[in-house]
């Protein structure tokens, strides 16, 4: 066999594994790729992970769409690696596999009173109101006043959201069941909490800036909670990033309160580090920080001095985390795939031939989305090398079924009720439809059954 022919199946079909595969298949190599995803639908976190009142950001799914209407990249949605077909049924099809999974649960944050009844992940509220199939159709919206631990750009996501008035998500392609909860939401008070300084934020300057344009919501910010220690002042002199960020920050604090008349409020707290969630019956009804001090070089240490604010929901935004796979190697305590560069990393430390990786469960999820076109570029370049010299030496050893409808044949007898690009033009056709009778771009369908008849033509527009 010429070492230049290969099989490749991807596993994720969010950015990381589009521009993987869009990488393979422009190389040398003489390429077979499928893209396998978990859910009917492909896009991954551009879908089900970007607030809909970001229809900017979403626009990279046109690049990605064209990606994938070329032709030349197969996609096989609706399938389930480690149910559907686990690793031994991929190694039988396929030369290589690059995993390309993400990260979609909320990392751990161990403080007291987390788990009681109203203290929430940011992951699994992004999902919610990004109508996700895998999560419940409704959400406890009950509280008057919030509480969301983390300064990145998902802590204002959820900021916004939870205090935006509905009327103002309607012309985005939100589900019908997420206008319902949220135009019952009590919400007035959204508290936004960092342990470090404005400096040390993670807001990039436009998510931050669109925040003080949301209509009928103030932004409120403490001068007593601006303090910039030298390591901050090296921050503002390096950084474009966090000089804008301060600026913005820095001009909210020179409103005159008598200009604050909106009927919510998003109130973003610095040097405040939560400590406990405080409960009554089993329920959320505080939260206790401890302030901090900034000690010269950007860091904080506490000051043993606590406040504690009366909120009824707490969400924690303090990232994201990796799941484990089937049979693929997991690094526990950093929620990834262990890997050199994209190689991934048996127990012994050695590469796992024909095993790559790629995205958030390669790095962890730190970066925007389209910082994963440079990390796909490296783990496709090692896959290039390793398959030009690995089927000579015998390092990698060629799928023994090589014919591409082996896989769908395989699928069928199972009963697996794949999906297909043509499927996903047909869900994506009915969507824009559903919008097009509500003067909407968009009305994303949400129920995984229903978007798996449509994607298979089982369901149609009349």
């Amino acid at each position: 066999m010429p070492t230049t022919q290969i099989r490749v199946a991807i596993v994720g079909a969010g950015p990381a594994g589009i521009y993987a595969a869009d990488i393979l298949s422009k190389s040398d190599l003489e390429v077979e790729v499928d893209l396998f995803e978990r859910l009917p639908a492909p896009y991954g976190l551009v879908r089900y992970g970007v607030a809909p009142d970001h229809p900017r950001i979403k626009g990279i799914v046109t690049a990605l769409y064209k990606v994938l209407q070329r032709g030349d990249i197969r996609l096989i949605g609706n399938v389930d690696f480690g149910t559907d077909l686990t690793l031994e049924d991929m190694r039988q099809y396929y030369d290589a596999v690059i995993f390309s999974t993400g990260a979609i649960r909320d990392a751990d944050l161990n403080i007291p009173g987390i788990d009681l009844d109203g203290s929430y992940g940011a992951a699994d509220f992004v999902s919610w109101f990004d109508g996700h199939p895998d999560v419940p159709r409704t959400w406890p919206l009950e509280a008057q006043h919030v509480a969301v631990l983390g300064v990145g750009n998902v802590a204002l996501d959820v900021a916004r959201i939870l205090a935006k008035h509905v009327e103002d998500l309607m012309p985005t392609e939100i589900p019908a069941n997420v206008a319902e909860g949220l135009a019952k939401s009590p919400v007035t008070d959204v508290h936004v909490f960092g342990r470090r300084g404005p400096a040390q934020v993670k807001f990039t300057p436009l998510e931050l800036r669109e925040l003080g344009h949301v209509p009928d919501v103030d932004i409120v910010v403490y001068p007593e909670d601006f303090d910039f220690d030298e390591g901050s002042e090296e921050a503002i002199r390096s950084s474009n990033q966090a000089k804008q960020v301060v600026k913005t920050l820095t001009d909210w604090t020179l409103r005159d309160p008598s200009e604050l008349t909106a009927s919510r409020r998003i109130h973003l707290h610095f040097l405040h580090k939560p400590h406990e969630v405080l409960g009554a019956d089993g329920k959320v009804v505080g939260l206790r920080t401890e302030r901090t001090e900034l000690t010269g070089d950007g860091n904080v240490r506490g000051t043993e001095q606590f406040e504690d604010f009366e909120v009824q929901a707490v969400y924690r935004a303090v990232g994201y985390f990796g799941s484990p796979l089937p049979d693929v190697p997991f690094d526990d305590g950093a929620g990834v795939i262990p890997n050199d560069g994209g190689r991934v990393l048996g127990a012994d430390g050695e590469h796992i031939p024909g095993l790559y990786t790629t995205g958030w469960i390669k790095r962890g999820p730190v970066g925007l989305i389209g910082h994963t076109k440079s990390d796909a570029a490296e783990t496709i370049r090692h896959l290039v090398e390793d398959v030009t010299s690995g089927f000579e030496d015998g390092t990698l050893t060629p799928a023994p079924e090589r014919d591409p409808n082996a896989i769908i044949e395989r699928l069928e007898n199972q009963g697996v009720p794949y999906t297909t690009w043509e499927g996903w033009e047909l869900l994506d056709t009915y969507e824009r439809s559903l919008g097009e009778e509500q003067g909407r771009e968009r009305v994303k369908v949400v129920p995984r059954e229903e978007m798996t008849e449509i994607s298979r033509g089982v369901t149609a527009r009349a």
